[in-house]
């Protein structure tokens, strides 16, 4: 699997996550326009719908988690790969010389962390509905 893959994965995450924002936005709406016209059930439903929101910010929360923990695996991996193993300096590099592994983009898992999905991680970007969506709703 390659960075770009993964990052088109994570886009389509968090477009999914969007649309389920937008999904219970539009109807948390509907909901309180019933309310207000009288229906007594559309108010219960409506606490019914807070309830599935909390939920899925819930659901959200434990995804950002578990990818912010396979980031955090993978770049402790890289940085394991990247440890100098002793070697004998390679000609023409001498002892500060180049041609190190160091940096994002050394290591097998260079490619991944400094991928947008990498990025996004180290940045502690979040995918999900957030409170202020849910208070803004209810």
């Amino acid at each position: 699997m390659d960075t770009a893959t993964i990052d088109q994965a994570y886009g389509q995450l968090q477009a999914e996550f969007q649309d389920v924002a937008k999904s219970v936005q539009e109807l948390a709406g509907k909901l309180q326009a019933a309310s207000q016209a009288g229906n007594a059930d559309a108010k219960e439903w409506l606490l019914d719908l807070k309830q599935i929101a909390l939920d899925v910010k819930d659901e959200q929360v434990q995804v950002n988690e578990l990818l912010q923990n396979i980031h955090g695996f993978v770049a402790s991996s890289n940085q394991q790969l990247q440890q100098p193993q002793y070697q004998q300096p390679q000609q023409g590099g001498g002892m500060f010389g180049g041609g190190g592994m160091g940096g994002r983009g050394g290591g097998m898992f260079g490619g991944f962390l400094g991928g947008g999905f990498g990025r996004a991680m180290e940045m502690g970007a979040g995918i999900g509905l957030g409170e202020d969506l849910i208070n803004s709703i209810f």
